[in-house]
């Protein structure tokens, strides 16, 4: 129990536990599970049954799906003090919707169902966080699958652009991040946003390099 002792306080669910809890005996504590993974390693399938949260301590962990063409789409990532199977321990029907896999070298905290309903049923502090995280990533979950679902590669470009230029309001904007990872985030193949952009910078619409987007057209921020 050493290693949760020594990390629990600073994570925003952890530490709403009391630290006479980690003082009890070993047996108090029984459940808690330290689990590692390693890179591109697969954490739950599709189908799988979730019995208990999962609190990222160190890495991150993507949420995947697989298109009709067989590619492989990361719909979102989980960071450190993230929860996995909030939102579905306490569900009718508790089982992980798509594949969860360790994007880096990830280790994870698991607290079983009963212990965690004990703790939402004993203590005020842990139940507020816990449903608070739980209904923000939620929606948060709900809009990103809804925005791969509804919208052509375009139009998840647009948005990104959009989103961008409010911040760097430049029609410029500088490439915080790969095209890898912006294809990752818009959940498309390197390729297919690759192609999108050559079309776009076909009709006038933008121009790009390596580290950057042109905004041409000023109508696509409309």
């Amino acid at each position: 129990m050493t290693l949760i002792q020594d990390i629990y306080t600073n994570f925003s669910l952890l530490k709403t536990i009391p630290k006479a809890f980690w003082e009890q005996d070993a047996q108090s504590s029984r459940g808690f599970e330290i689990k590692k993974y390693r890179q591109g390693e697969i954490i739950h399938f599709d189908g799988d049954h979730c019995h208990s949260i999962e609190i990222i301590i160190y890495g991150q962990v993507v949420i995947e799906r697989i298109d009709d063409a067989g590619n492989l789409m990361t719909i979102t990532e989980f960071l450190p003090d993230d929860i996995l199977g909030g939102n579905l321990l306490f569900s009718k029907n508790p089982h992980y919707p798509m594949m969860v896999t360790a994007k880096t070298d990830s280790t994870l905290l698991s607290i079983p169902k009963i212990l965690v309903f004990d703790f939402c049923a004993t203590n005020i502090e842990f139940l507020r966080v816990y449903l608070e995280y739980i209904s923000d990533h939620s929606i948060l979950l709900g809009d990103k699958i809804k925005h791969y679902v509804n919208r052509s590669i375009r139009e998840s470009l647009i948005a990104y652009l959009k989103s961008e230029y409010k911040l760097q309001n430049n029609q410029t904007l500088q490439l915080r991040i790969s095209k890898k990872s912006l294809a990752d985030r818009i959940g498309v193949q390197r390729t297919s946003l690759s192609r999108e952009l050559q079309k776009m910078k076909n009709e006038g619409l933008v121009d790009y390099d390596k580290t950057s987007i042109s905004i041409l057209d000023r109508r696509i921020l409309l």
